[in-house]
């Protein structure tokens, strides 16, 4: 594990980053960051010990495409869509007011 960083090293990463760290957030993330550059140093050493022979990947599964091919087919006529209403008028579908207001 590594050594815990000091808070003039946090302090020194915070201002290269520009990111402002109150004096709690400094202790905290002086005693966080070495276990956090383990586990990289960790995976660095995962990725080394692999070499070529595994393809990098974004997903620890493989995500395939589920949806259909999005090609235009023809829709309902206009008579067909209005079959289905409950009310209809001069070919639209009729619904009841909701506001209250005179057409």
């Amino acid at each position: 594990m590594s050594s815990p960083l000091s808070r003039e090293d946090v302090a020194h990463l915070a201002s290269l980053a520009r990111i402002s760290l109150s004096d709690a957030e400094l202790d905290r993330l002086g005693a966080e960051l070495p276990a956090i550059l383990d586990h990289v140093a960790a995976v660095q050493g995962v990725v080394e010990s692999a070499g070529t022979d595994v393809a990098p990947m974004s997903h620890p599964v493989p995500i395939t495409n589920v949806f259909r091919a999005d090609e235009p087919t023809p829709g309902l006529s206009r008579d067909e869509a209005l079959a289905g209403a409950p009310a209809a008028e001069e070919d639209r579908f009729l619904v009841p007011k909701i506001l209250g207001e005179e057409a």
